[in-house]
């Protein structure tokens, strides 16, 4: 036995255990090591939306995801979430999010929207055009 930071004593091969926050499991292990969202480097948007392909298999004993992919799926089936919204609702940093959604992207159980680049989106101006040209009608 050793001694843990809280004062107590440690049993041996407990480190993976806090007293207070209960047992941890490192973002590397969720991962298995990896930081890239999958071969393809697909990179997601905090605000990039996250849905449930339909056509998506039902989540069973069978199926070879881990926990950590299951409660994201869960988190999505009732309705569409944002990356950060997944991330605060799993507790789990953005970084392993990234990585988690990139696999069940690449498994076709999730579908992503990207946000639209601000350079894509329409000039204020012509906006302003548009509508005087339809109040004129």
């Amino acid at each position: 036995m050793t001694e843990n930071p809280t004062g107590g004593p440690r049993e041996q091969g407990s480190q993976w255990y806090d007293g207070e926050a209960g047992p941890l499991v490192r973002p590397y292990a969720m991962t298995g090591g990896r930081t890239q969202s999958g071969p393809t480097g697909v990179r997601f948007d905090l605000i990039a939306l996250v849905t449930l392909d339909p056509a998506a298999p039902a989540v069973d004993d069978d199926t070879p995801l881990g926990p950590e992919h299951r409660s994201l799926i869960d988190l999505c089936r009732s309705e569409t979430q944002s990356v950060a919204e997944l991330a605060a609702d799993a507790d789990l940093p953005v970084g392993v999010i990234r990585v988690l959604l990139g696999d069940l992207l690449e498994l076709g159980w999730v579908t992503i929207s990207r946000p639209v680049p601000p350079a894509h989106l329409p000039d204020e101006r012509i906006l302003r055009e548009v509508i005087e040209g339809l109040r004129a009608l």
